[in-house]
C-alpha cells in the first residue's frame, strides 16, 4: 500500500535519486483533535546508535505535504519544531496556514525528530503535574522510574542534536533532495544551525526563530531572561493606559502576591479547565512563577497576567490563576516528551553550566530563583549523557542566507540571543518585533517574509515585508473577563 517517492511527484526528486523512503497518503491530526491535515508519510529506519549499524533500529516518522504547483521548485521547508521534546508533525498542525504561501511552490517536509511523536517518543508521564512533589529527591525518583520504562525501547542517551542532524540528512537524501530550506522555531533554531553547520552544501536558507546561538548552554541563565521579560511586559502594562487605570503597578501587585504566597500556600479546589470535574490544589509560590513564567512564552496568555495577579491579590480569587495554571500545564505534557528534552539538555547544556555562587546570588534575585536550575542539576546527575560533537558550541560561521526572528518580550530567547548568533553570519537578517513573546511565526505579516525570504533565497529585497512585520502589536491587556477595552 504504500507509493514509491519518484511516483509522487518526480519534479521534486531527480530520476537519478533511489526510491529510499516510500510515502502513501497519511492524515496529520494535532492532539486537541481539532485540526488534521491531508500528507504523505512514510518511516525510514536509521540506527539508534549510528556507531552500532547493526543495532536496534530507530523508524524515523517523516511526513510531506507536497507543494501546491505540480510543477514547483525542488527544495523543500524542512520544518524543526521547538522544547527540546516537541515533534514537527504536532508543531505543523498548530501553525499550518503560516506555511501555506511556501507550499505553493515548494514542498514541506516534516521529520519527527527521535525521541519525539511518532518517532519513538520518549514520553514521561506526569512530567508537569502541578500536584507533584517537587523537591530534588522527589524529581530524580521520577526520573528514575522514568528511565526505567524509557529502558524497555531506548537507549536515553542516543536522543541528542548531534544525531538528530545526521537523521535530517539521511531523509533528504533519502526523498530524493539535493538542497533544503530551514526553519526552526526555539530548541529547533539549535537544530537548524547545526544541520548548516554538518551540511553546508545541502542548506539554501535558514529562518530562525526564537534564537538559541550555539555558543549558548540553555537553562543556566533562564531564570534571568524570565525575569526581565516579566518586567517588560508588566511595564507595557503601565504604559497603556487602561491597563495602568485598571491595575495600577502589576509589578507590585505580584511581589505582594508572590511574598505572601511564600508564608502560606493557598488550599484551592477548581474546575479542570479540561475536563470540568473538581480539583483539589495547593497554591504556592513555586505555582505562580510557573504560571508566571508559562504565560508569558505568549502574547495571547501575558495579557491575562495583570487581570489574574489582581484577582488573587486584591479579591483573594486564586481560582483564575489555578485554571491557567492547570491550563499551560497541561499543554506541556500533551506536547512535549521530556525524556529526550531531558537526553538533550543533559548531554548538551547542563553538564557545562559551571554555576558560580555569585551567579547564584543573581539568580535569588529573580522571581524564579534557582529551582529550575536545581531540578536540571538533579535530573541530569542520573540521566545517562550521549554523543555531543567536539564544535557543537562554538560559534557558528556561514555566509548562507539566514533570516533571524525575536520577540522583544521573549522569556526565553531573548533578541540579544539572536545577536550573538548574527556575529558569525554576515548574509544574515535580524528582526525583533516590538512587545512580542516567544515565536513571531504567527505575528501579521510573518506568512509573508518568510516565503518571500525563502522565494527569494536572499535577505534582499524584504524591507515591505519587514516592514509589516515590525508594524504588528501584541493582544490589548484584558481589563476584565470580557475583553479589553475598546
Amino acid at each position: 500500500m504504500v507509493i514509491a517517492i519518484a511516483a509522487l511527484g518526480s519534479h521534486r526528486a531527480p530520476a537519478a535519486a533511489p526510491a529510499a523512503l516510500a510515502l502513501s497518503p497519511c492524515r496529520l491530526t494535532h492532539p486537541s483533535q481539532l485540526v488534521s491535515i491531508e500528507a504523505q508519510c512514510g518511516r525510514l529506519s536509521v540506527p539508534e546508535d549510528p556507531a552500532v549499524p547493526g543495532g536496534r533500529q530507530l523508524r524515523l516518522f517523516v511526513a510531506r505535504i507536497p507543494a501546491i504547483n505540480e510543477h514547483g521548485r525542488p527544495d523543500p521547508l524542512f520544518l524543526l519544531a521547538g522544547g527540546p521534546g516537541l515533534a514537527a508533525t504536532t508543531f505543523y498542525t498548530a501553525v499550518a496556514p503560516v506555511f501555506e504561501r511556501v507550499r505553493r511552490d515548494r514542498d514541506i517536509v516534516l521529520v519527527d525528530q527521535r525521541g519525539t511523536g511518532a518517532s519513538n517518543a520518549l514520553t514521561c508521564p506526569g512530567a508537569t503535574d502541578p500536584d507533584a512533589p517537587d523537591s530534588s529527591a522527589a524529581l530524580v525518583q521520577q526520573a528514575r522510574a522514568c528511565l526505567a520504562m524509557l529502558a524497555t525501547h531506548a537507549n536515553v542517551a542516543d536522543y541528542t542534536t548531534s544525531l538528530a542532524v545526521r537523521d535530517l540528512d539521511a531523509v533528504r537524501a533519502a526523498l530524493g533532495y539535493q538542497t533544503i530550506n530551514l526553519y526552526g522555531g526555539s530548541y529547533g533554531s539549535r537544530v537548524a544551525q547545526h544541520y548548516l553547520r554538518r551540511y553546508p552544501d545541502h542548506t539554501r536558507t535558514v529562518i530562525l526563530d526564537g534564537v538559541v546561538p550555539a555558543p549558548l548552554t540553555l537553562g543556566a541563565s533562564l531564570a534571568m531572561d524570565a525575569q526581565g521579560a516579566l518586567e517588560r511586559i508588566f511595564a507595557r502594562c503601565v504604559a497603556a493606559a487602561p491597563c495602568h487605570a485598571r491595575f495600577g503597578d502589576p509589578g507590585s501587585t505580584f511581589a505582594a502576591l508572590r511574598a505572601g504566597l511564600q508564608t502560606h500556600a493557598v488550599p484551592l479546589t477548581v474546575p479542570d479547565p479540561f475536563t470540568g470535574q473538581p480539583r483539589k490544589l495547593t497554591f504556592d509560590a513555586a505555582d505562580l512563577a510557573a504560571v508566571v513564567r508559562l504565560s508569558s512564552y505568549s502574547t495571547e496568555q501575558s495579557a491575562l497576567l495583570p487581570l489574574v495577579l489582581d484577582e488573587a491579590q486584591a479579591h483573594a480569587n486564586f481560582t483564575p490563576l489555578a485554571g491557567l495554571m492547570l491550563q499551560v500545564t497541561h499543554s506541556l505534557d500533551d506536547l512535549i516528551a521530556y525524556g529526550m528534552h531531558n537526553s538533550v539538555v543533559c548531554s548538551e547544556d547542563v553538564a557545562d553550566y559551571g554555576v558560580r555562587d555569585l551567579d547564584r546570588e543573581q539568580l535569588a534575585k529573580t522571581y524564579m530563583g534557582a529551582a529550575q536550575l536545581d531540578a536540571l542539576e538533579a535530573i541530569c546527575a542520573i540521566w545517562p549523557r550521549g554523543p555531543v560533537d567536539a564544535d557543537f558550541h562554538q560559534p557558528l560561521n556561514s555566509t548562507r542566507p539566514v533570516l533571524l526572528l525575536s520577540g522583544s518580550d521573549d522569556p526565553v530567547t531573548p533578541p540579544n540571543y539572536a545577536a550573538q548568533a548574527a556575529r558569525g553570519l554576515p548574509n544574515s537578517l535580524q528582526v525583533v518585533v516590538a512587545g512580542m513573546s516567544h515565536g513571531q511565526i504567527t505575528a501579521p505579516c510573518a506568512a509573508r517574509l518568510l516565503s518571500r525570504f525563502v522565494e527569494l533565497g536572499s535577505i534582499h529585497g524584504l524591507d515591505a515585508d519587514v516592514t509589516c512585520l515590525k508594524q504588528a502589536v501584541p493582544v490589548a491587556f484584558l481589563t476584565s473577563y470580557t475583553g479589553s477595552p475598546p
